[in-house]
């Protein structure tokens, strides 16, 4: 009986905690995703070339990636609601403080890159945002479950 209460405690630990490794792992393949869905369709929205749009999509993920690690890092310090019990309320606000963050670097940078105007920099980057406001939660609702579902098994 004591080493079934321990392995169900071994298992709601690594549920509710993510290591540095998995938080690495969690970024790229949100990035990954991210830039096969976007790249494409930011070309088809813009008239721009793909293979320009891929070195925007890349350098912006890339500062995401960490912008992510670092964001996701001192949101679960200071949310104390375990991963899985996260309401709707909670997971929208976790999205609007993470997008919001990355306003103040991605317009200007967009902006410079392309050439365009912040006001156009501003337009696509709202874009972005409305695109990724849905995808972060989608998938961090469905990394979190998908993950649960695999800890579960191991314990």
């Amino acid at each position: 009986m004591q080493r079934r209460v321990i392995k169900q405690e071994t298992a709601q630990t690594n549920s509710a905690v993510m290591g540095v490794k998995e938080r690495v792992g969690h970024a790229i393949l949100f990035e990954l995703i991210a830039l096969g869905l976007m790249i494409p369709l930011t070309a088809i929205i813009t008239g721009r070339g793909a293979g320009e749009l891929v070195l925007v999509g890349v350098a912006l993920s890339l500062y995401t990636v960490v912008w992510n690690f670092c964001y996701n890092l001192i949101f679960d310090t200071w949310c104390s609601v375990p991963r899985l019990q996260r309401n709707l309320a909670l997971r929208l606000a976790h999205v609007a403080g993470f997008e919001g963050g990355l306003i103040f670097v991605t317009v200007p940078s967009v902006a410079w890159y392309l050439d365009i105007s912040l006001l156009h920099a501003l337009a696509l980057e709202a874009g972005f945002l409305l695109f990724f406001f849905a995808y972060a939660l989608l998938f961090n609702w469905a990394y979190d479950s998908i993950r649960s579902h695999y800890w579960g098994k191991l314990s």
